[in-house]
């Protein structure tokens, strides 16, 4: 029972649930203790009830829970229902106390607080001992030592027959309590300028342990403690923080730390009734970056993303886009990355040289973390990028198998992992944007793009956009570009010598009038906002003549690949990325509805897309094979003559077929030299022919 001076707070408490808890009370006690062992309470609840006694529990934590455990064992409940292990666990307190990570200071020591942020690490839920029972192996003691501090303790001697030991634990006889540690890092959405996000350590107890998996974006509210850094022999002045975990709750909300106020709401609302929004939107992303109007505004579509479907069966369909830029140095595709990651609500950024599969997707980890003796899963960068954007840059620089570890996160949005032991999924519903370069550098537009992409068929199928960006003189374009880098520059010039040489005499309008030039149209802070509301509020629909547009686009271009020798034109996927792609066009007006314009807009982008790489420079006709299958129909077609050809030749020779004799008869059939030769060459990679004498052929 509490004492005298305590039951006022305990009675307070017993008051409290009478008032606002009562069922929630009556429901723990039918469920309690296999099904459920926590009652959770609402601070605000707590507040509106005494804002003293909801004050004092973020103050003295410790305490007060105590005594709100204490008032739930003596609620008025049957005679045959007890609440004895029962918690009371606070969630939901007021912004003043739930700082960002980095943010906390010593202040905030033993005090209650709540964090946000994103589970990096998660250990396996383990028995923790909370009273050891141990017995003398001489006289059969039983000594109980509860186990509160970091280590474990033991009894210095047996209280039966006071000899020191040797003693052994009883596991029947003491108590124990599931316990788990997770890893908590800020969000990327809350962090701006590259700054590296920090983490804090949440150990939690009991029937909360084993509900959170790494990736997954949670509030905890727990209490303050303090960690000495250093080991036994040299113990440090400087401390650690960790949290004992009171409640974690996984938060659903797409960007929870975006702050909308009404004021934005009015500005978001008047943007999107412009006539011209799109242009503006097109304005607003990398503004130093000259032209690529198209790449831009499929940028765009890209931040506000497609309607994701949840089927009736239970199956999902995505509603993320994927985009990738392929293009010639110098074009600015890592600047454009980098900006989207600025204003992309929620973002990570990573390039393809210094990422691993592991980095990407999950890694097992073995460190002091989990103890050292259990493996610990570790989030990626596109777990980490969850319902929001992975910016990769270099793409073609990665290692084939690195690359291998996006194929599932693009496509069924899951990571799933299977090493050290552990079967786990983890989501990464994300969309991907990357950027590589062509293989040899530079595009060369005499070869197939397939040839010059140094990427696998099957990845670069899953990508509903493809851009090519080249670096071609053209006087015009370039004068433009040329004057627009000039004023860029001109403009940062001024600014600094305005900061750093106070004594030159620069004007404030001169500066406005040259930074107007390069200013974006809607500035990045509203811009990230306009999206998260964008993608909170807005869910449209398709009406018939959007849906009819895309149909028809879809039908036309695939009705060209119906002779019998024609190649496909495209695939079923491409109709999906159409849905996806003119879903975002009406986001970026807050339209309910998929107007025709937005579908008319949006075949525009893919029907350019499409000329950039899907058409097969032989025939000039689109093929589909480019891109999924990494191999054009005229190619396919090639390599079968020749195969065919060498096989005839070698029949009329014992030696094999002589290479000249082939190129001659591929040259009767209408067979360009240098082509055949290529195609001979692939064949001997692949060792579907070889050599056994120089000059001569046979086919495996």
């Amino acid at each position: 029972m509490a004492q005298a001076g305590n039951s006022e707070l305990v009675d307070a408490f017993e008051q409290f649930f009478r008032n606002y808890y009562d069922n929630e009370i009556k429901q723990l006690a039918q469920r309690y203790p296999n099904e459920q062992r926590s009652l959770s309470v609402d601070w605000q609840d707590l507040y509106r009830f005494d804002p003293d006694l909801a004050d004092d529990f973020l103050n003295q934590p410790e305490q007060l829970q105590r005594y709100a455990e204490e008032a739930l064992r003596l609620y008025d409940l049957p005679i045959d229902v007890s609440l004895g292990q029962a918690h009371v666990r606070i969630h939901t307190l007021p912004d003043t106390e739930s700082p960002e990570i980095r943010e906390i200071r010593a202040r905030h020591m033993n005090t209650l607080v709540q964090v946000r942020g994103i589970v990096r690490k998660a250990t396996d839920v383990r028995p923790k001992i909370e009273e050891a029972a141990f017995e003398c192996q001489l006289c059969g003691t039983l000594s109980r030592i509860p186990q509160s501090t970091g280590d474990f303790q033991e009894p210095h001697e047996c209280q039966g027959c006071e000899r020191q030991g040797p003693f052994r634990v009883n596991f029947d006889q003491s108590e124990f309590v599931d316990s788990q540690k997770l890893r908590i890092q800020e969000s990327p959405e809350g962090l701006r300028g590259g700054e590296t996000p920090q983490a804090i350590d949440v150990n939690i107890e009991d029937d909360i342990t084993g509900e959170v998996t790494p990736g997954d974006h949670v509030s905890a509210v727990g209490v303050l403690r303090l960690e000495q850094q250093g080991n036994q022999q040299e113990k440090s002045p400087i401390f650690d923080f960790y949290m004992e975990g009171m409640s974690v709750q996984v938060d659903e909300e797409q960007f929870e730390d975006m702050d909308i106020t009404d004021e934005d709401k009015k500005q978001i609302y008047e943007i999107s009734q412009r006539e011209d929004v799109y242009e503006d939107m097109v304005g607003s992303i990398a503004p130093a970056i000259y032209g690529y109007e198209e790449e831009k505004l499929a940028m765009m579509l890209q931040l506000f993303s497609g309607v994701t479907k949840q089927l009736p069966d239970g199956s999902r369909i995505r509603g993320d886009l994927h985009m990738l830029l392929i293009g010639d140095p110098g074009t600015g595709k890592s600047q454009m990355l980098g900006y989207i990651q600025n204003i992309a609500p929620r973002s990570v950024y990573t390039s393809g040289k210094g990422s691993s599969s592991a980095g990407l997707t999950a890694a097992a980890v073995r460190d002091d973390f989990g103890d050292g003796q259990q493996w610990t899963l570790e989030a990626g960068a596109l777990v980490l990028a969850d319902q929001g954007i992975a910016a990769v840059d270099e793409l073609d620089k990665m290692r084939p198998e690195d690359r291998s570890a996006m194929h599932e996160a693009l496509e069924q949005q899951r990571i799933s992992v299977s090493k050290a032991g552990i079967n786990a999924t983890l989501k990464s519903r994300c969309s991907l944007l990357g950027a590589a370069n062509p293989k040899y550098g530079r595009f060369d537009h005499y070869e197939p793009i397939s040839e010059q992409i140094d990427l696998e068929p099957a990845l670069i199928s899953r990508f509903d956009l493809i851009f090519t960006v080249t670096d071609q003189p053209d006087e015009e374009k370039d004068r433009n570009l040329a004057e627009h880098i000039l004023t860029t520059n001109y403009a940062g010039e001024l600014t600094t010598q305005q900061r750093e040489m106070p004594q030159l005499d620069v004007s404030t309008e001169e500066i406005e009038s040259m930074t107007e030039e390069v200013d974006p149209v809607i500035d990045a802070d509203l811009l990230r906002k306009y999206i998260a509301y964008s993608k909170q509020n807005c869910h449209p629909r398709m009406t018939q003549e959007a849906r009819e547009a895309i149909r028809d686009f879809y039908v036309d271009l695939r009705s060209k690949g119906t002779d019998e020798d024609a190649a496909v034109p495209v695939t079923a996927r491409k109709l999906e990325g159409l849905v996806r792609l003119s879903e975002a066009s009406a986001r970026i007006r807050l339209s309910d509805t998929v107007e025709e314009e937005d579908a008319t807009r949006v075949i525009e982008i893919v029907r350019s897309c499409l000329q950039d790489i899907g058409v097969d420079p032989e025939t000039g006709e689109f093929d589909a094979d480019i891109v999924e299958a990494g191999t054009s129909k005229s190619q396919r077609d090639r390599i079968k003559n020749i195969k065919q050809l060498i096989s005839d030749v070698e029949e009329e020779y014992d030696e094999g077929a002589p290479i000249d004799v082939v190129l001659e008869r591929a040259n009767e059939i209408g067979m360009d030299q240098s082509k055949a030769e290529h195609e001979i060459e692939k064949l001997k990679q692949k060792g579907e022919v070889y050599e056994p004498s120089t000059n001569n052929l046979r086919t495996t």
